[in-house]
C-alpha cells in the first residue's frame, strides 16, 4: 500500500496517477478525498488529528506527506510541527517509509542564487523557520535509524490546473482574464520555477527506489535560466495576448497586503525576487535518466492542457 497524505492537492493529484506505474493499491487520505484511479482507496481523514494520522498511515509501505496548509504564518506554526511528528511516529510504529514534499525556505539568504541539497539552513523568515524546524525533525530519526525517510524538495512550481501557483495565479490566470501579468520587485532576477507533472513523477520514482532514502533530493527542474521577464513572455506568445507586466515594489507588496490577505503573507518572502533565484537540480539529474520539461514545454502544456 503506497499512501499519499493530502490526496487533494495540487502535488497529490498528480502523484496518485504516477503511482500506478508501480502499484495498484494506493491510499488517498485528506478531508474529502476522491478518486483518480478507479482502483484508489479512498480515506477521509482530518490529518491535524494525530490519531487519524495513525489510522491513515497503517498498512502503508510507502507514506507520501504532500499536504499543503493554508499560506498562513499561525496555520503553520501551530499544524506543521505537530502533523510531522504525528507522520513520523506513524511511519516508524508501521514500518513504512516517509517521502516528504518540501520546499526551499529554510535555506539561507545567500544560498538562493544557487541552490543545491548541501545548502545551508538559515532562514530569513518565520515560514522558513517552521520548514526548517520539521525537516530537522524528520532528518533527526533518519539520523537516528528509527526512519526510512527522504526530502523531494521543489522550486516554486507551475503547471496545468495549479490553483496554488504564484506563477499560475499571477501570469497566466490573469492573462486570461484580459488584465496584466504581475510579478514582484524585479522581473529581470533569473527565477526556477518546477513544472509540477515533473515533481510528480519525480516523487514517485523516488519513493520507489530504495537507494534514494535517507537523503534529500531537489526535483528535476530546467537547468536553463530564465528571468520572471522571459517566464512571462513565453505565456503571451502562447496565448497571443499582450505581453503587459505590473512589477510591485516592496511598498505597493505592503499597501496591497492590507486589503489582500496572502500578500501579506508573502512579505516576508520578497527577498526570493529582489535576486536570482536558481534551484539546481543535477544531484536528481545524474542519478536518474529523467528528461526535464523545458520551460517552453511547459508553458505550452498549461495553456493546452487548461483550455
Amino acid at each position: 500500500m503506497q499512501t499519499i497524505l493530502g490526496a487533494n492537492g495540487t502535488i497529490g493529484s498528480v502523484l496518485t496517477k504516477e503511482l500506478v506505474n508501480y502499484t495498484d493499491k494506493i491510499r488517498l487520505v485528506s478531508r474529502n478525498p476522491r478518486k483518480v484511479n478507479e482502483s484508489d482507496e479512498l480515506f477521509p481523514a482530518d490529518l491535524s488529528n494525530p490519531a487519524f494520522v495513525d489510522q491513515a498511515v497503517e498498512g502503508s509501505d510507502i507514506v507520501y506527506l504532500v499536504l499543503g496548509f493554508d499560506y498562513n504564518l499561525k496555520v503553520w506554526e501551530e499544524k506543521w510541527p505537530t502533523l510531522m511528528s504525528a507522520t513520523i511516529n506513524a511511519c516508524i510504529k508501521h514500518n513504512a517509509r516517509l517521502v516528504f514534499f518540501d520546499n526551499v525556505y529554510m535555506y539561507d539568504i545567500n544560498a538562493i542564487s544557487h541552490m543545491t541539497e548541501e545548502s545551508a539552513y538559515n532562514p530569513p523568515s518565520r515560514k522558513g523557520a517552521v520548514r526548517k524546524q520539521i525537516s530537522q525533525m524528520l532528518m533527526d530519526e533518519v539520523k537516528a535509524g528509527k526512519l526510512m525517510a527522504l526530502i523531494a524538495r521543489s522550486a516554486d512550481f507551475y503547471g496545468p490546473g495549479n490553483d496554488k501557483s504564484f506563477a499560475n495565479e499571477m501570469v497566466y490566470k490573469n492573462f486570461l482574464k484580459g488584465r496584466r501579468a504581475n510579478w514582484f520587485i524585479d522581473a529581470d532576477k533569473k527565477h526556477s520555477f518546477t513544472y509540477t507533472p515533473d515533481a510528480a513523477k519525480a516523487t514517485a520514482l523516488l519513493g520507489n527506489t530504495d537507494d534514494a532514502y535517507n537523503t534529500i533530493w531537489h526535483l528535476p527542474t530546467d537547468k536553463n535560466t530564465i528571468t520572471g521577464r522571459e517566464f512571462i513572455e513565453l505565456f503571451s506568445k502562447e496565448m497571443k495576448v499582450s505581453n503587459k507586466l505590473v512589477v510591485m515594489p516592496m511598498w505597493m507588496v505592503k499597501l496591497a497586503g492590507i486589503f489582500v490577505p496572502v500578500l501579506k503573507e508573502m512579505r516576508e518572502m520578497m527577498y526570493q525576487y529582489d535576486r536570482d533565484y536558481f534551484f539546481d537540480s543535477s544531484k536528481f539529474d545524474k542519478r536518474f535518466n529523467f528528461k526535464t520539461t523545458t520551460y517552453q514545454e511547459g508553458v505550452r502544456n498549461t495553456v493546452e492542457r487548461d483550455k
